[in-house]
């Protein structure tokens, strides 16, 4: 009667998993799950493949990757190798042409010429009066004019050369930003006072800064961008050894750390309780100190009323006699709590404990991070340069732009007529002198062009459904693995052979249709979370606080979706590497089990993730520390080449070190917590099926059975066999 009583509770969340003898780990014999799931997800992958090609074969990234010259010639390559930077004839029509012509043309670009140049101008220079008299050769630089000029041959005169812009009539120190000569911010402040009496420049050399740094002063921001990145790659060069040795320090620390949970995760667990506790009285007693100082001064909020100054709320006691309440009532419910649950945090430091003895019985588990990190990476390069060539298909479109489009001739020719700038003349337009030809947009029409946005949607949303199954991979493999360790009898002698590759060649084999199926669910919420987004940043200037209001809700509301979503796939994960059931049997299994021991799920999910965040804290910390004082020069190794005075940048390589360094502790970390979380399912599978009977054997470890012999669970003391 006493036993029906205490399954009644349960019957809401199904029934306890019932003892099988036969049941010994992970099941071997399963069949494929989900085939209809795995049959759509190879369609999607071939799909995308399909995709890619099309990509390939249509676009093309040169567009991208190198500036052009005004006859449609890639700079740097080709005809024009060794000349990688692109020079504006006159970067003024660059300025004006911001605001005059914006909004004429989509995709406008510089309507002045354009030629392949070595390296960009660094002094200033133009053809003043007298210069019109001289010969071409002896006024202009070859190498900044249009190829198809010999300045030794022509018969033209510097006037005709300055009006059909065959060479610059004046330059200014530029540099190279993304292989275009833009005027360097730092160095305009010099210009000479004769460019003021130049025709065809400002009246002053005041409007001359003014014009090019309103014009350009977004694009350089004030540095030389080249100059910066070579520094960096100097920087680099000279201290990747040293870098190198800071990230093998993190996974060495991360490695330790994990494996000393073992022996010190009690220690740890309560240090933190502790400090948490402590912290809350030293808010307490703050509180209460602050209350009776303005207490004493008679400072109350009536005093004030109403204000937009929160800072002054700070100065009164009400204010400091609400925080006392708060933090008094969450301290009082967190100490309750730990009184209450002191069995449960006793559990999941024994299940933390295991999870360390697990790993050291399987460390090659620890490397399989790595195997997510490339398939991710080659998610990531696929997805991109599948992007950019989709990006780039069709080919580019130029039409006749004119500057001043006033001009009699111009209005009928600007923008609506096509023109090959390999060929284009401007003679060809007597009545508009200022035409050039110019690149407005890539070619849209035919059918693969018409589709692009549609397949650059299939591009996202494939590669957000690989990415999210490349993970169901990882986790189930792990899940798989650690999974065999519980379940063995006697450890470490009933641990099958290579658990790790078994696992992982077991879930390609049966289970990557029920991967794909969690994948895909969590990708669909992922994509309303972007369609969300692109909404809001589309409408944010029209949105009222209303509007706002609705959106943040709405972005909340999908954010723990997802993060429930993500729960659920790693149990369901568990589930699926331990049964073999499909994803919807294993995702019920798993959400009920953890609903008929919700508060011990609630216990061990704050209790790790509290410990492991302060152990990433920890290992990114000492090492960002570290890696501060050594590239700062604060300290010497005795006999070390390396000089920290050598570091253009020395802050670059302490980035790089940090942000390493946690990627490295996170993968440790993410492994260490699987194992958590799949340990966990086993143990509570074992109670339910294991009911304190003598003859039902417990695969759970002795600090286990001691912690549950303590409380209301019959456990038996001792099992023959156990370690």
């Amino acid at each position: 009667m006493g036993k029906k009583q205490e399954e009644t509770p349960d019957s809401e969340y199904g029934e306890p998993a019932q003892f099988d003898p036969s049941f010994k780990g992970p099941m071997k014999k399963r069949g494929c799950t989900d085939i209809i799931c795995c049959i759509l997800f190879m369609a999607v992958i071939l799909g995308y493949i399909a995709v890619g090609i099309l990509a390939w074969l249509f676009g093309d990234p040169r567009h991208v990757l190198y500036p052009r010259n005004s006859t449609g010639w890639f700079c740097g390559i080709g005809p024009n190798e060794g000349r990688p930077n692109l020079l504006y004839m006159d970067i003024l029509k660059c300025v004006t042409s911001i605001n005059v012509m914006a909004t004429a043309l989509n995709g406008l670009q510089c309507p002045t010429t354009q030629v392949c140049v070595e390296n960009c101008p660094t002094e200033f220079w133009a053809v003043g009066v007298q210069a019109y008299f001289q010969k071409p050769a002896e006024v202009f630089n070859q190498s900044l004019c249009v190829p198809s000029l010999d300045l030794a041959k022509t018969d033209l005169s510097v006037k005709d050369i300055v009006d059909k812009e065959l060479c610059p009539f004046f330059s200014a120190p530029t540099t190279s930003v993304l292989g275009r000569c833009l005027p360097d911010i730092l160095k305009l402040d010099k210009i000479p006072s004769e460019f003021a009496n130049i025709p065809g420049l400002p009246s002053s050399v005041s409007d001359t800064v003014g014009l090019i740094k309103n014009g350009t002063g977004d694009i350089v921001n004030g540095f030389n961008a080249r100059e910066i990145g070579t520094r960096i790659f100097e920087d680099f060069a000279s201290s990747w050894p040293w870098i190198l040795l800071g990230l093998l320090i993190a996974m060495v620390v991360s490695l330790l750390f994990l494996l000393l949970l073992r022996f010190t995760a009690p220690i740890m667990v309560w240090v933190l309780i502790i400090g948490v506790l402590g912290a809350g009285a030293y808010g307490i007693w703050h509180c209460y100190w602050e209350y009776d100082n303005y207490k004493q001064q008679s400072a109350s909020i009536t005093d004030i009323g109403f204000t937009t100054n929160f800072k002054v709320y700070l100065q009164v006691q009400e204010t400091w006699l609400a925080f006392l309440i708060i933090i008094s009532v969450a301290e009082a419910i967190i100490l309750l709590t730990i009184i209450f649950l002191r069995t449960r945090i006793l559990i999941a430091i024994a299940l933390i404990q295991e999870s360390s003895k697990a790993i050291s019985h399987m460390m090659s588990s620890l490397l399989y991070p790595l195997i997510t990190f490339v398939l991710l990476v080659v998610c990531v390069a696929y997805w991109g340069a599948t992007a950019l060539y989709l990006a780039t298909s069709g080919g580019p479109i130029y039409k006749v732009v004119a500057l001043n489009s006033t001009m009699d001739g111009c209005g009928t020719v600007n923008g609506t007529v096509d023109c090959d700038p390999q060929n284009f003349t401007s003679s060809d337009y007597p009545g508009c002198p200022s035409a050039s030809c110019i690149f407005i947009k890539y070619n849209d029409e035919g059918f693969f062009q018409r589709n692009l946005f549609n397949l650059q949607i299939y591009n996202v949303v494939a590669f957000l459904w690989c990415v999210n199954f490349v993970i169901a991979l990882g986790q189930c493999t792990l899940a798989g693995a650690f999974a065999s360790y519980y379940w063995a009898f006697t450890k470490p002698d009933d641990i099958p052979m290579f658990p790790l590759s078994t696992s992982f060649i077991r879930a390609l084999r049966y289970h990557v249709g029920s991967l794909a199926f969690g994948a895909l669910i969590l990708t669909l919420v992922q994509l309303v979370r972007i369609i969300l987004e692109y909404i809001d940043h589309k409408t944010r200037a029209a949105q009222n606080a209303c509007a706002r209001f609705i959106l943040c809700c709405m972005k909340c509301c999908l954010w723990c979706l997802e993060k429930f979503i993500k729960f659920l796939n790693r149990n369901a994960y568990i589930m699926i590497a331990i049964y073999g059931k499909n994803f919807c049997v294993s995702a019920k299994n798993a959400f009920m089990l953890l609903m008929r021991n919700v508060v011990r799920v609630v216990v061990l999910d704050k209790v790790t993730d509290l410990l492991l965040f302060f152990g990433k804290l920890l290992v990114v910390a000492g090492v960002g520390v570290l890696s501060f004082f050594f590239f700062s020069g604060r300290i010497l190794l005795p006999g070390n080449t390396f000089h920290s005075e050598t570091l253009n940048y020395y802050w670059m390589p302490i980035i790089t070190v940090v942000f390493g360094s946690y990627l490295i502790a996170h993968g440790f970390f993410s492994v260490y917590n699987m194992c958590v979380d799949t340990l966990f399912l086993c143990f509570l599978e074992d109670l339910e099926r294991n009911d304190g009977s003598l003859q039902k054997p417990y695969y759970m470890s002795k600090n286990l059975m001691k912690i549950l012999n303590k409380s209301n669970k019959k456990v038996p003391k001792k099992v023959k066999g156990k370690d």
